[in-house]
Protein backbone atom coordinates (compact mmCIF):
# COMPACT_ATOMS: atom_id res chain seq x y z
CA UNK A 1 0.00 0.00 0.00
CA UNK A 2 1.69 3.17 -1.19
CA UNK A 3 2.06 6.25 0.96
CA UNK A 4 0.35 8.27 -1.78
CA UNK A 5 -2.78 6.15 -1.43
CA UNK A 6 -2.76 6.54 2.34
CA UNK A 7 -2.45 10.28 1.82
CA UNK A 8 -5.39 10.16 -0.60
CA UNK A 9 -7.46 8.39 2.04
CA UNK A 10 -6.62 10.97 4.68
CA UNK A 11 -7.22 13.93 2.36
CA UNK A 12 -10.61 12.47 1.38
CA UNK A 13 -11.67 12.66 5.03
CA UNK A 14 -12.34 8.95 5.21
CA UNK A 15 -11.27 8.90 8.88
CA UNK A 16 -14.09 11.22 9.99
CA UNK A 17 -16.92 9.12 11.39
CA UNK A 18 -20.37 10.06 12.64
CA UNK A 19 -21.24 11.91 15.80
CA UNK A 20 -20.43 9.85 18.85
CA UNK A 21 -24.10 9.94 19.87
CA UNK A 22 -25.01 8.06 16.66
CA UNK A 23 -22.36 5.36 16.82
CA UNK A 24 -22.83 1.60 16.71
CA UNK A 25 -20.88 -0.03 19.58
CA UNK A 26 -19.94 -2.88 17.24
CA UNK A 27 -17.64 -0.40 15.46
CA UNK A 28 -15.55 0.12 18.60
CA UNK A 29 -12.57 -1.86 17.27
CA UNK A 30 -12.31 0.46 14.25
CA UNK A 31 -12.43 3.75 16.17
CA UNK A 32 -9.18 5.54 17.05
CA UNK A 33 -10.43 8.48 19.11
CA UNK A 34 -13.22 10.97 19.69
CA UNK A 35 -12.71 14.62 18.82
CA UNK A 36 -15.28 17.33 19.48
CA UNK A 37 -18.06 14.76 19.62
CA UNK A 38 -16.99 13.08 16.35
CA UNK A 39 -15.52 9.60 16.19
CA UNK A 40 -12.22 9.31 14.34
CA UNK A 41 -11.76 6.06 12.42
CA UNK A 42 -8.42 4.28 12.64
CA UNK A 43 -6.79 4.67 9.22
CA UNK A 44 -4.83 1.46 9.78
CA UNK A 45 -8.12 -0.43 10.02
CA UNK A 46 -9.32 1.23 6.82
CA UNK A 47 -6.16 0.20 5.00
CA UNK A 48 -6.43 -3.35 6.35
CA UNK A 49 -10.02 -3.69 5.19
CA UNK A 50 -9.19 -2.21 1.79
CA UNK A 51 -6.31 -4.64 1.25
CA UNK A 52 -8.45 -7.63 2.18
CA UNK A 53 -11.24 -6.44 -0.09
CA UNK A 54 -8.90 -5.90 -3.04
CA UNK A 55 -7.46 -9.37 -2.63
CA UNK A 56 -10.91 -10.94 -2.48
CA UNK A 57 -12.13 -9.08 -5.57
CA UNK A 58 -9.01 -9.83 -7.61
CA UNK A 59 -9.29 -13.52 -6.74
CA UNK A 60 -13.03 -13.64 -7.42
CA UNK A 61 -12.72 -11.97 -10.82
CA UNK A 62 -9.73 -14.14 -11.74
CA UNK A 63 -11.96 -17.15 -11.07
CA UNK A 64 -14.34 -15.96 -13.76
CA UNK A 65 -16.99 -14.32 -11.59
CA UNK A 66 -18.34 -10.77 -11.74
CA UNK A 67 -18.82 -8.12 -9.06
CA UNK A 68 -21.90 -6.06 -8.32
CA UNK A 69 -21.60 -2.64 -6.65
CA UNK A 70 -24.58 -1.20 -4.76
CA UNK A 71 -24.76 2.45 -3.74
CA UNK A 72 -28.10 4.19 -4.01
CA UNK A 73 -27.15 7.29 -2.05
CA UNK A 74 -26.56 10.48 -4.01
CA UNK A 75 -22.84 10.68 -3.20
CA UNK A 76 -22.16 7.23 -4.68
CA UNK A 77 -24.15 7.48 -7.91
CA UNK A 78 -21.70 9.27 -10.22
CA UNK A 79 -18.69 7.44 -8.78
CA UNK A 80 -20.16 3.99 -9.41
CA UNK A 81 -21.57 4.80 -12.83
CA UNK A 82 -18.18 6.03 -14.01
CA UNK A 83 -15.61 3.78 -12.35
CA UNK A 84 -17.54 0.49 -12.28
CA UNK A 85 -18.64 0.92 -15.89
CA UNK A 86 -14.98 1.42 -16.86
CA UNK A 87 -14.13 -2.10 -15.65
CA UNK A 88 -17.35 -3.49 -17.16
CA UNK A 89 -18.86 -4.70 -13.91
CA UNK A 90 -22.40 -4.31 -12.59
CA UNK A 91 -23.87 -1.61 -10.39
CA UNK A 92 -27.10 -0.41 -8.82
CA UNK A 93 -27.38 3.31 -8.15
CA UNK A 94 -31.14 3.71 -8.09
CA UNK A 95 -33.57 1.92 -5.81
CA UNK A 96 -32.62 -1.70 -5.15
CA UNK A 97 -35.47 -3.79 -6.50
CA UNK A 98 -36.44 -6.54 -4.09
CA UNK A 99 -35.59 -9.89 -5.66
CA UNK A 100 -32.75 -8.58 -7.83
CA UNK A 101 -30.74 -11.57 -6.63
CA UNK A 102 -33.25 -13.95 -5.06
CA UNK A 103 -35.72 -13.62 -7.95
CA UNK A 104 -33.12 -13.25 -10.65
CA UNK A 105 -35.26 -14.88 -13.34
CA UNK A 106 -37.88 -12.14 -13.05
CA UNK A 107 -35.21 -9.46 -13.29
CA UNK A 108 -33.88 -11.09 -16.46
CA UNK A 109 -37.40 -11.03 -17.91
CA UNK A 110 -37.61 -7.30 -17.24
CA UNK A 111 -34.28 -6.83 -19.00
CA UNK A 112 -35.64 -8.72 -22.01
CA UNK A 113 -38.56 -6.32 -21.98
CA UNK A 114 -36.07 -3.45 -21.96
CA UNK A 115 -34.42 -4.87 -25.08
CA UNK A 116 -37.81 -5.18 -26.77
CA UNK A 117 -38.70 -1.56 -26.03
CA UNK A 118 -35.31 -0.34 -27.21
CA UNK A 119 -35.72 -2.30 -30.44
CA UNK A 120 -39.08 -0.62 -31.04
CA UNK A 121 -37.55 2.77 -30.31
CA UNK A 122 -34.75 2.18 -32.79
CA UNK A 123 -37.04 0.77 -35.47
CA UNK A 124 -39.70 3.47 -35.77
CA UNK A 125 -39.39 5.53 -32.57
CA UNK A 126 -42.89 4.32 -31.51
CA UNK A 127 -44.45 5.97 -34.58
CA UNK A 128 -46.69 2.95 -35.20
CA UNK A 129 -48.39 3.34 -31.82
CA UNK A 130 -51.09 5.70 -30.66
CA UNK A 131 -50.06 8.74 -28.62
CA UNK A 132 -51.38 7.19 -25.44
CA UNK A 133 -49.61 3.87 -26.00
CA UNK A 134 -46.42 5.67 -26.99
CA UNK A 135 -46.49 7.62 -23.74
CA UNK A 136 -46.97 4.43 -21.72
CA UNK A 137 -44.19 2.58 -23.52
CA UNK A 138 -41.75 5.45 -23.17
CA UNK A 139 -42.53 5.72 -19.47
CA UNK A 140 -41.98 1.97 -19.07
CA UNK A 141 -38.71 2.21 -20.98
CA UNK A 142 -37.42 5.04 -18.80
CA UNK A 143 -38.37 3.21 -15.61
CA UNK A 144 -36.72 -0.09 -16.52
CA UNK A 145 -33.63 1.65 -17.87
CA UNK A 146 -33.30 3.79 -14.74
CA UNK A 147 -33.58 0.86 -12.35
CA UNK A 148 -31.76 -1.86 -14.27
CA UNK A 149 -29.30 -0.20 -16.63
CA UNK A 150 -26.35 -1.07 -14.40
CA UNK A 151 -27.19 -4.79 -14.25
CA UNK A 152 -28.48 -5.34 -17.77
CA UNK A 153 -25.43 -7.45 -18.67
CA UNK A 154 -25.49 -9.47 -15.44
CA UNK A 155 -26.50 -12.88 -16.80
CA UNK A 156 -25.51 -14.79 -13.66
CA UNK A 157 -25.33 -14.13 -9.94
CA UNK A 158 -22.26 -12.08 -8.91
CA UNK A 159 -19.32 -13.69 -7.15
CA UNK A 160 -19.20 -10.83 -4.62
CA UNK A 161 -20.97 -7.58 -3.81
CA UNK A 162 -19.61 -4.19 -2.80
CA UNK A 163 -21.94 -2.04 -0.70
CA UNK A 164 -21.76 1.68 0.07
CA UNK A 165 -23.58 2.36 3.37
CA UNK A 166 -24.96 -0.80 4.96
CA UNK A 167 -27.75 1.14 6.66
CA UNK A 168 -29.33 1.99 3.31
CA UNK A 169 -28.77 -1.30 1.53
CA UNK A 170 -30.28 -3.76 4.01
CA UNK A 171 -32.41 -5.50 1.37
CA UNK A 172 -29.42 -6.11 -0.89
CA UNK A 173 -27.43 -7.43 2.06
CA UNK A 174 -30.20 -9.80 3.09
CA UNK A 175 -30.45 -11.22 -0.42
CA UNK A 176 -26.68 -11.68 -0.65
CA UNK A 177 -26.63 -13.42 2.74
CA UNK A 178 -29.46 -15.73 1.71
CA UNK A 179 -27.59 -16.77 -1.44
CA UNK A 180 -24.18 -17.00 0.22
CA UNK A 181 -22.63 -14.19 -1.81
CA UNK A 182 -19.63 -12.59 -0.04
CA UNK A 183 -20.10 -8.90 0.74
CA UNK A 184 -17.69 -5.99 1.10
CA UNK A 185 -18.86 -2.66 2.49
CA UNK A 186 -17.62 0.85 3.13
CA UNK A 187 -19.08 1.23 6.59
CA UNK A 188 -19.27 4.29 8.84
CA UNK A 189 -19.27 4.35 12.65
CA UNK A 190 -23.07 4.12 12.72
CA UNK A 191 -23.15 0.87 10.73
CA UNK A 192 -23.20 -2.77 11.77
CA UNK A 193 -20.03 -4.59 10.62
CA UNK A 194 -21.60 -7.97 11.41
CA UNK A 195 -23.84 -7.57 8.37
CA UNK A 196 -20.92 -7.91 5.94
CA UNK A 197 -18.05 -10.31 5.40
CA UNK A 198 -15.34 -7.70 4.84
CA UNK A 199 -15.97 -4.23 6.31
CA UNK A 200 -13.89 -1.26 5.16
CA UNK A 201 -14.32 1.25 8.00
CA UNK A 202 -14.57 4.78 6.66
CA UNK A 203 -16.74 7.78 5.98
CA UNK A 204 -19.52 6.67 3.63
CA UNK A 205 -21.06 10.13 3.23
CA UNK A 206 -18.12 11.82 1.49
CA UNK A 207 -18.00 11.57 -2.30
CA UNK A 208 -14.21 11.82 -2.18
CA UNK A 209 -13.83 8.92 0.25
CA UNK A 210 -16.25 6.79 -1.76
CA UNK A 211 -14.32 7.62 -4.91
CA UNK A 212 -10.95 6.59 -3.45
CA UNK A 213 -12.30 3.25 -2.18
CA UNK A 214 -14.18 2.42 -5.40
CA UNK A 215 -11.16 3.45 -7.47
CA UNK A 216 -8.91 1.01 -5.60
CA UNK A 217 -11.44 -1.80 -5.75
CA UNK A 218 -11.83 -1.30 -9.49
CA UNK A 219 -8.05 -1.50 -9.88
CA UNK A 220 -8.18 -4.88 -8.15
CA UNK A 221 -10.95 -5.95 -10.53
CA UNK A 222 -8.82 -4.93 -13.51
CA UNK A 223 -5.97 -6.99 -12.09
CA UNK A 224 -8.27 -9.98 -11.66
CA UNK A 225 -9.41 -9.64 -15.27
CA UNK A 226 -5.83 -9.83 -16.45
CA UNK A 227 -5.33 -12.99 -14.40
CA UNK A 228 -8.57 -14.39 -15.80
CA UNK A 229 -7.40 -13.88 -19.37
CA UNK A 230 -4.13 -15.66 -18.67
CA UNK A 231 -5.66 -18.56 -16.77
CA UNK A 232 -7.24 -21.75 -18.05
CA UNK A 233 -10.44 -21.06 -16.13
CA UNK A 234 -10.08 -24.17 -14.01
CA UNK A 235 -8.42 -22.62 -10.98
CA UNK A 236 -9.75 -22.90 -7.48
CA UNK A 237 -12.64 -20.53 -6.88
CA UNK A 238 -13.59 -18.63 -3.77
CA UNK A 239 -17.16 -19.62 -4.58
CA UNK A 240 -18.93 -22.89 -4.17
CA UNK A 241 -20.01 -25.09 -7.04
CA UNK A 242 -22.76 -23.93 -9.36
CA UNK A 243 -22.12 -20.24 -8.75
CA UNK A 244 -23.07 -20.43 -5.07
CA UNK A 245 -20.29 -18.55 -3.21
CA UNK A 246 -19.60 -19.69 0.34
CA UNK A 247 -20.44 -16.97 2.81
CA UNK A 248 -18.74 -16.20 6.11
CA UNK A 249 -15.53 -17.90 5.04
CA UNK A 250 -14.22 -14.81 3.28
CA UNK A 251 -13.22 -12.77 6.31
CA UNK A 252 -11.53 -15.64 8.13
CA UNK A 253 -9.85 -16.87 4.96
CA UNK A 254 -8.25 -13.58 4.03
CA UNK A 255 -7.24 -12.76 7.59
CA UNK A 256 -5.54 -16.14 7.73
CA UNK A 257 -3.74 -15.32 4.49
CA UNK A 258 -2.43 -12.11 6.00
CA UNK A 259 -0.89 -13.94 8.92
CA UNK A 260 1.24 -16.01 6.55
CA UNK A 261 2.04 -13.88 3.52
CA UNK A 262 3.21 -10.73 5.22
CA UNK A 263 0.99 -8.64 2.98
CA UNK A 264 -0.68 -6.66 5.77
CA UNK A 265 0.71 -3.13 6.14
CA UNK A 266 0.64 -3.19 9.94
CA UNK A 267 4.07 -1.61 9.97
CA UNK A 268 2.98 1.24 7.71
CA UNK A 269 3.94 4.55 9.38
CA UNK A 270 0.35 5.75 9.41
CA UNK A 271 -1.60 7.30 12.25
CA UNK A 272 -5.15 8.43 12.54
CA UNK A 273 -4.25 11.77 14.04
CA UNK A 274 -4.64 13.64 10.77
CA UNK A 275 -7.80 15.66 10.48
Amino acid sequence: MSNSLVQDLIESGIHFGQRASNWNPKMQQYIYAKRQGIHIIDIKETVKGLLLAKRLLARTVADGKDICFVGTKRQAKDVLEQRVADVKMHYVTERWLGGTLTNFRTIRSRLKRLEELEAIEQTDNFASYSKKMESQLRRELRKIRRNLEGVRRMDKLPGAMVIVDVRLETTALREARKLGIPTIALIDTDGDPDQVDLPIPGNDDSMRSIDVIVRELCLAIAEGKQQRQGASGEGESVAGEGGEPKRRSARAQFRADDSTDGGEPTSEPVTSNAE
